[in-house]
């Protein structure tokens, strides 16, 4: 399916819509919304903050704890060594039921209601963590394997019944298919899942699947302009971001009578989105390659869709790319009901593993 090219990005003058950072937090990455409750971490440290539009102040609370192995949590204790070895948290789901489901290193770690230590619930025996998890309103948790996967072998998505104790394979790719699952984001419009895959020619796909993955249907493939990590579901349909080194890359938006366009040009590669009421918003990374030259993270918004600025932008620090990250800008996954949201960057110039928060 080919996409057609439309909206608008808007810059100086012409600029109306100009989110205002109204608090800063070093040393914190952000996780997940649930609704007006924003959970973050610092390394292995789990925290929250209930978050109001007109509170004088943001209090953070310790939530949980987990225990990696010992040079972790010394590594994790330091900058650049947490970006060195990957640290902390990746992916947070939070369960109706209360229950906390955390990706880590090596492993899929759960926290339940009344704890404060989170549990090992699976090893991560391919790559080293999933880069998210997806959960349904009835607490089913699902997550696809994220590795390097250079022979092409065959590729799981996981769920969980039982608020993250159990892990067992629901669908698997078959050998040859894709290279690894980048996302699989829940969609509340159409009560489904979006799975999205890479890396090249037809392993870049964007699937539907039930909720409970006995029905998986291809809805687009073959193209790098559907090779993407971000989606964001919206009531006019969906909106996801390419993650693309070898082309220009791109905000698309698919309708919900399935029809795609191109709604933005993106500086480089994006793998972070959310939504905030009816605003929309996409990072890049400081991932240079031949086509995409760019040194800058940036962030970019729409507050409808159709009108989009580049609204930030943060210079990659001096530290080698491939060691110690990208340069990028985190989203949090989850529910977001206040108004505001919520940004970590890392690996740039003078706001190294920083949240700010925006009032939108």
């Amino acid at each position: 399916m080919a996409a057609h090219a439309t909206g608008t990005i808007r810059s100086g003058r012409e600029a109306e819509w100009n989110p205002v950072r109204i608090a800063a937090f070093p040393r914190l990455r952000v996780l997940a919304w649930r609704n007006h409750v924003l959970y973050a971490c610092r390394g292995y440290t789990l925290l929250r903050a209930r978050i109001e539009v007109h509170a004088n102040g943001i209090e953070w609370e310790q939530v949980g704890q987990y225990h990696p192995v010992w040079w972790r949590a010394l590594s994790s204790f330091f900058r650049l060594t947490s970006r060195l070895f990957r640290d902390g948290f990746h992916a947070l789901a939070i369960l109706s039921s209360g229950h906390l489901i955390g990706a880590v290193p090596g492993a899929i770690v759960t926290l339940l209601p009344g704890e404060i230590e989170f549990r090992l619930a699976h090893r991560v025996l391919r790559g080293t963590r999933p880069l998210h998890i997806a959960v349904t309103p009835s607490d089913h948790a699902f997550w696809g394997e994220y590795f390097d996967n250079q022979q092409r072998d065959e590729v799981h998505v996981y769920a969980s019944t039982d608020r993250g104790s159990h892990w067992d394979v629901a669908y698997t790719f078959g050998k040859g298919a894709i290279r690894h699952v980048h996302n699989i984001v829940y969609d509340e419009w159409e009560n489904c899942f979006w799975m999205l895959t890479g890396d090249t020619g037809s392993e870049c796909r964007i699937l539907r699947a039930s909720c409970d993955f006995k029905s998986v249907d291809l809805v687009l493939s073959g193209s790098q302009q559907v090779r993407a990590a971000a989606l964001v579901p919206a009531a006019d349909g969906l909106y996801f971001s390419t993650d693309t080194p070898l082309e220009n890359n791109h905000v698309c938006r698919l309708d919900r009578t399935g029809n795609l366009t191109q709604v933005a040009v993106l500086s480089s590669s994006s793998i972070y989105g959310c939504r905030v009421g009816d605003s929309i918003f996409f990072s890049t990374m400081a991932e240079p390659s031949e086509v995409n030259s760019s040194r800058e993270v940036c962030l970019y918004g729409s507050p409808d869709g159709e009108r989009w600025q580049k609204l930030q932008r943060w210079k990659k620090d001096r530290w080698p790319m491939r060691l110690f990250q990208y340069g990028n800008a985190f989203l949090p996954d989850g529910c977001n009901t206040t108004g505001l949201l919520a940004v970590t960057t890392a690996a740039v110039e003078h706001a190294d593993l920083e949240t700010s928060i925006w009032r939108v």
